[in-house]
């Protein structure tokens, strides 16, 4: 059998690898994308577990699970669940609780699910189809962004992951 034009290889899924300072924790079948977003989700995972100080010896796991509807279909896109053994909804909880505390400068140090958000955000490109919005979308989207302006339901729907789009 010949093997197929790089080109082609574009368009057919692949999982997020692990990195050096991070560690794909799911199965790969979990977190199958198009080759594009693959690289993005590496290239930002990288440089946030460095940024939260992971590295070789000690990489923070990150667990993905495979979405349902719109652009998971097509592999456009990448939904995360957990990060360093803690589910997105119990980070949000805990920054939540820091928040009303007035206690925000030391969760934002420890907070590796916000770190992670903000990570996807400040490095990342997602895409924005024509009328709508940038496709980052996570427990911290009305209060951090990109898009604030989030309805109640697709808030909800993403109480408990990140999910990211390219």
């Amino acid at each position: 059998m010949s093997p197929r034009p790089a080109s082609e290889n574009n368009f057919r899924p692949v999982p997020v690898p692990s990195g050096k300072a991070y560690r794909v924790a799911s199965p790969p079948q979990d977190a199958l994308v198009m080759p594009a977003l693959a690289v993005e989700l590496e290239r930002v995972l990288e440089r946030f577990a460095t940024e939260a100080g992971f590295g070789e010896r000690q990489p923070v796991p990150v667990v993905f699970r495979p979405g349902v509807v719109g652009h998971h279909r097509e592999n456009r896109a990448a939904d995360i669940y957990a990060v360093g053994g803690v589910g997105l909804e119990e980070w949000k909880r805990r920054w939540d609780e820091a928040e009303r505390r007035g206690d925000l400068a030391e969760e934002r140090r420890r907070n590796l699910g916000w770190r992670l958000y903000k990570a996807l955000q400040a490095y990342g490109r997602w895409s924005q189809p024509y009328g709508y919005p940038i496709q980052l979308f996570g427990p911290w989207t009305r209060n951090e962004g990109p898009w604030k302006y989030i309805s109640d339901r697709l808030l909800h729907a993403h109480r408990d992951h990140i999910h990211a789009a390219k």
